[in-house]
């Protein structure tokens, strides 16, 4: 049995100028130093005057160890400041942006460090917007966002949900996730996976007993997610087959939304063919009603509707597409209470699967959380890896699957 340590990436300490406006979003943007932090990048802040009323510098101080930019006189030793900063920067990224900071630049206005910095820059420009749905949606906000993406930034656009001034609509700041991946993308981090097709399932099925209740497991899909979020990112064409789960969408990746195992087959069908890469995230319930009822099944009563429901077997989809297979690798998971290398080991064999991830659940583990314990196992040998997170799991999975590719 081989133990894998787990080490950070470092793209050759690549440095992204993180830039924070007046936002109530700005919180947001520690997080972001921390996700780009795990890759291994560099980061430095500069705030504008606003946003030091929401977040102030001291956090990000604290976060990246690095002297935080506010104002354009603030450091007497460098009289050209927004020169430097600009110079440093391998990525420039602007996240939360509000309207009036889009604006300014879209229109070369340089009045604080900030802007100054961007009109200085060379460096590719990401921006993620935030703001009120109104002010997003408004012709002037379109026709600055239109004028910069003419002049070559990425904007990663902004959410849909309920917004922190009441409304809702667009205008929330992008997953954090979301954030990271496209500003890494800019960075050029690892796109081993360009021209390869990857298809995912992620997340639970719902079996409907009635129109009340239904069959279902606790399955969160941040695992399935966080491998089409890295994919995409490392360059695949990826294809996330999803069941119903709380989460948003990935960037870049293209969705598919299903409920029951049926659905679920159905979709992984389709997209099995062209798959180079076919993982099977998704905690698929075994079993379903024969029928749904339609209508609400009694209890208590003298035939025992809800006693007596009539279960089938859904179909096996690892096992029926992993005997398909003909290029493609195939990867599946074990999720299990005992005996959880053994188990994975059978599992291999009876679903036709090159590699399987395992991992203990029961006990609180596992279902939900943002890390977790797995061990790798194919049939020359078992890996056992330390907790780590998610999102770095999701890497180290497609690292093994990449193994399998011809």
């Amino acid at each position: 049995m081989t133990n894998v340590n787990e080490g950070a990436a470092n793209p050759a300490q690549k440095t992204v100028l993180l830039g924070v406006t007046g936002c109530i979003a700005a919180y947001k943007s520690c997080e972001i130093v921390r996700g780009l932090q795990k890759a291994g990048v560099r980061v430095k802040v500069v705030m504008t005057e606003h946003a030091t009323e929401f977040v102030g510098p001291t956090t990000f101080r604290a976060l990246t160890h690095e002297t935080v930019a506010v104002g354009l006189f603030d450091d007497p030793s460098d009289p050209i400041h927004h020169v430097s900063l600009a110079q440093e920067a391998d990525v420039f990224l602007i996240a939360p942006c509000t309207a009036n900071v889009i604006a300014k630049i879209a229109n070369g206005i340089a009045d604080d460090l900030l802007t100054t910095t961007a009109l200085a820059t060379t460096a590719p420009l990401v921006i993620a917007p935030a703001m009120n749905v109104n002010m997003y949606e408004n012709g002037a906000t379109r026709y600055n966002i239109g004028k910069l993406h003419i002049r070559g930034a990425r904007f990663i656009d902004a959410g849909d949900g309920y917004l922190a001034c009441g409304d809702i609509g667009k205008g929330r700041l992008a997953e954090v996730d979301d954030i990271v991946s496209a500003t890494l993308d800019e960075l050029g981090v690892k796109r081993d996976l360009a021209g390869r097709s990857v298809m995912i399932t992620a997340g639970p099925t719902v079996e409907p007993i009635d129109p009340v209740r239904y069959i279902s497991n606790h399955s969160s899909g941040k695992t399935g997610y966080a491998l089409a979020r890295a994919a995409a990112l490392r360059g695949a064409d990826v294809t996330l087959i999803s069941g119903p789960v709380s989460l948003p969408a990935p960037q870049g990746v293209h969705m598919v939304h299903v409920k029951t195992a049926r659905d679920m087959f159905a979709a992984a069908e389709d997209a099995f063919e062209d798959a180079d890469i076919a993982i099977f995230a998704a905690a698929v319930a075994d079993m379903r009603p024969r029928e749904a009822a339609g209508h609400k099944l009694k209890k208590g009563i003298a035939d025992a509707e809800l006693g007596t429901i009539d279960l089938v077997e859904n179909p096996d989809i690892l096992a029926t597409l992993g005997e398909r297979k003909e290029q493609q690798v195939v990867v599946g998971f074990a999720a299990e209470t005992n005996d959880v290398v053994a188990n994975a080991e059978k599992k291999l064999v009876s679903k036709h699967a090159d590699l399987v991830v395992a991992n203990e659940v029961g006990g609180g583990r596992a279902f939900g959380a943002d890390d977790n314990v797995v061990w790798f196992v194919d049939d020359q040998d078992v890996e056992e890896l330390p907790r780590m997170s998610k999102t770095r799991l999701a890497d180290e999975i497609l690292n093994k699957a990449m193994q399998f590719l011809a």
